[in-house]
C-alpha cells in the first residue's frame, strides 16, 4: 500500500534547494573544507539562536554529549546520572568514556522525574544527564539545585529539543553544557550526522574545541589527547541554509500538536500526555498513550500511516546493557509507557488533509 502519511520528510523540506545547491557549488570551490569558515558561522548562529555564548560544532549528537561529559572529568568508573527512556546514543557516550549509567525513571512528560534523583546521588557521581525527550524538557529547576547542592556537573541532552522552553529558558542554555544533535529527521538537520555543544563556560569552550580537534593547540602543538569529531564544513552551509527556519518548523509543530491533541483528546481510548503552560514543547515527536496500543499501531500502518512506537524496549532492558543487572519492573512508568506510547508524524510538511485523515482513522478503530 502506497503511505497515505509518511513519517520522513525530508523530500519535502529540500525539494526546493537550488540556492542551498548554489552555496554547496560556491563553497565547494573555496577548499575550505575542515573547520572553515561557513561552520564558524554556523556556531554563532546557533548560539544566537539558543541564548548562550558559545556552540560548538562537532560529528553527532553522541558525540556532543560524550565530549562535554569528558570535558567535565568523567571517566571509567564513574557514574552518570540519566533517563530509563531514551534512545540509545544518550547511554552510548556515558559507555564509551568507560562510565556507567545509572537510570531514573519517567513521568508523563516522558522525561525523568527529577523527585527520584536525589536518591542516586553518591560518591561516585560525577555527571547528570536530564534527557530532553520528544520535545519536552526534564524539569531543570529542580535539577540544577542538586548540581549546585553537590557539586556535579550538569549535561543537557537536548538533542530531540531545540527551541523547548521552560519559562521562556531554552533547552541547552540551563546546565554546563547543552548536547544537540543535527541528525536528519531532528527539528534543526543536515545531510549526514553532526551535532552542537552549548554552554556559557569560557574554559569548557576552550576545552571542547580542543577535544574535537585532536587536542591540537596548532598544527604542531598537541594540548590534550582528544578525538576527530569536527562539523564537516559541507554540512554547516546546509545548516546555514536552515536555520533561519527554526522557529517557524517549531512553531508549525507546535500548532499541528494542538490540533491533535483538541481531536485525538475527545476519542475514549487516547490520554494526551500532560501540557504544562510554563513548557514550550517542540515536538520532534507527537506521542500519546492508546489502548490496546499494538492493535491500533498494525491497523494505522495497515491504512497508510507510519505510525511508529519511540520505544517499545526501554534502554535499561537491552540486550546490550544486561551487565547492569537490571530487571524488568525497576522503572514501572518506563514499561508502562512501552506498552502504551504510539508516535505520529507531526513535522512542519504535513497537511491538515494528513493528520484529519490520522485522526479518522484512529477513531475508527476504536469504534470498531
Amino acid at each position: 500500500m502506497i503511505n497515505k502519511v509518511r513519517y520522513s520528510y525530508l523530500p519535502q523540506q529540500f525539494e526546493d534547494a537550488d540556492d542551498l545547491w548554489n552555496n554547496l557549488k560556491e563553497f565547494v570551490k573555496t577548499g575550505d573544507f575542515t573547520l572553515g569558515k561557513p561552520l564558524l558561522e554556523f556556531e554563532e548562529k546557533f548560539a544566537e539562536l539558543m541564548d548562550v555564548k558559545y556552540a560548538i560544532g562537532v560529528n553527532s549528537g553522541t558525540d556532543a554529549i560524550k565530549l562535554a561529559l569528558k570535558a567535565k572529568g568523567v571517566g571509567v568508573g564513574d557514574e552518570v546520572i540519566t533517563a530509563a527512556n531514551t534512545f540509545v546514543a544518550t547511554v552510548g557516550a556515558i559507555c564509551e568514556l568507560g562510565a556507567v549509567p545509572v537510570f531514573i525513571d519517567c513521568d508523563d512528560t516522558f522525561c525523568m522525574n527529577v523527585d527520584l534523583m536525589e536518591d542516586k546521588i553518591n560518591e561516585k557521581t560525577k555527571a547528570i544527564l536530564p534527557v530532553h525527550f520528544t520535545g519536552y524538557m526534564t524539569d531543570m529547576r529542580k535539577v540544577m539545585p542538586l548540581g549546585d547542592k553537590y557539586k556535579i556537573p550538569i549535561i543537557e541532552d537536548a538533542c530531540q529539543s531545540i527551541l523547548g522552553e521552560i519559562e521562556g529558558k531554552k533547552a541547552g542554555s540551563w546546565g554546563d553544557a547543552g548536547a544537540f544533535s543535527l541528525h536528519p529527521l531532528k527539528n534543526l538537520n543536515v545531510w549526514s550526522d553532526g551535532g552542537l555543544i552549548t554552554t556559557n563556560d569560557d574554559q569548557l569552550n576552550k576545552d571542547l574545541r580542543l577535544l574535537r580537534n585532536h587536542g591540537l593547540v596548532d598544527r604542531d602543538t598537541i594540548g590534550v589527547m582528544g578525538y576527530n569529531s569536527r562539523l564537516d564544513t559541507f554540512q554547516a552551509v546546509v545548516g546555514n541554509w536552515l536555520i533561519p527556519q527554526t522557529k517557524d518548523i517549531a512553531n508549525k509543530r507546535i500548532s499541528n500538536a494542538k490540533f491533535y491533541d483538541e481531536n485525538l483528546s475527545v476519542i475514549p481510548g487516547i490520554k494526551i500526555p500532560p501540557r504544562p503552560v510554563d513548557y514550550k514543547i517542540v515536538y520532534h515527536l507527537y506521542i500519546v498513550f492508546a489502548e490496546d496500543r499494538d492493535g491500533l499501531l498494525q491497523y494505522c500502518q495497515d491504512h497508510g500511516i507510519e505510525a511508529k512506537v519511540h520505544y517499545p524496549v526501554p534502554i535499561y532492558r537491552q540486550e546490550g546493557l544486561k551487565h547492569l543487572g537490571y530487571k524488568l519492573g525497576d522503572f514501572p512508568v518506563s514499561d508502562e509507557h512501552a506498552q502504551k506510547i504510539i508516535s505520529f508524524p507531526c513535522d512542519q510538511h504535513l497537511s491538515n488533509e494528513e493528520m484529519k485523515y490520522v485522526i479518522k482513522t484512529v477513531e475508527e478503530y476504536y469504534k470498531k
